[in-house]
């Protein structure tokens, strides 16, 4: 008779793992802690050891995954800026039940790092007023993959008799992709004649 497999430690990464999974296949209103127990198997209150409070930091680490990005700069602030946008969106498209979180919660931890980061590297390329660049460039990606996550159909309250089936994510489509670059080269333009002449 084959030994048993000893059971997979929890850790936080675990948790945050198995939380994504079910808000995005079940949707954020069903991510209730004892829900994410019975996924990790164990008591709901074995979380609280690497969450101390509770579902609170729950939905502040799920927030934090999904806005906490990283790219390396670009030989242009555009290119760095158009980096950025694109990882936000991939990001935030992979993980559409966790977008209302990412809208809603404030920028700290992990995400107010990448903020600064983001910042900082377009600075340093010669963008000025970058932090007021980053609020733009912030507000448009998150909208548009609202917009996205909206015509897609994901979002649709499922019946509560029936499972939560929401379509394929993160596929988009070239429509929105090509919607998504034309308004981002709007965007970047719009900054670009916004800036100082020497």
């Amino acid at each position: 008779m084959p030994a048993k497999r000893p059971p997979v430690p929890l850790s936080r990464e675990r948790i945050i793992e198995a939380a994504l999974h079910i808000a995005d296949s079940q949707g954020l209103r069903r991510l209730t802690m004892r829900r994410l127990g019975d996924a990790l198997q164990v008591e709901a209150m074995a979380i609280y050891h690497h969450l101390p409070r509770g579902k609170d930091a729950l939905m502040d680490a799920l927030a934090e995954h999904v806005t906490s990005i990283h790219v390396e700069p670009g030989e242009t602030w555009q290119d760095s800026a158009r980096a950025w946008c694109r990882a936000s969106r991939a990001a935030l498209r992979e993980h559409p039940g966790v977008l209302a979180l990412a809208l809603t919660k404030p920028a700290k931890g992990r995400t107010a790092i990448a903020v600064r980061e983001q910042t900082d590297q377009l600075t340093d390329a010669g963008l000025a007023d970058a932090a007021r660049a980053v609020r733009a460039l912030r507000a448009y990606v998150f909208g548009a993959v609202a917009v996205e996550v909206q015509q897609s159909g994901w979002a649709e309250p499922a019946d509560d008799d029936d499972p939560w089936v929401p379509p394929s994510k993160g596929g988009g489509s070239v429509a929105a992709d090509d919607d998504f670059e034309l308004g981002l080269d709007a965007l970047l333009s719009g900054l670009a004649t916004s800036q100082p002449t020497s």
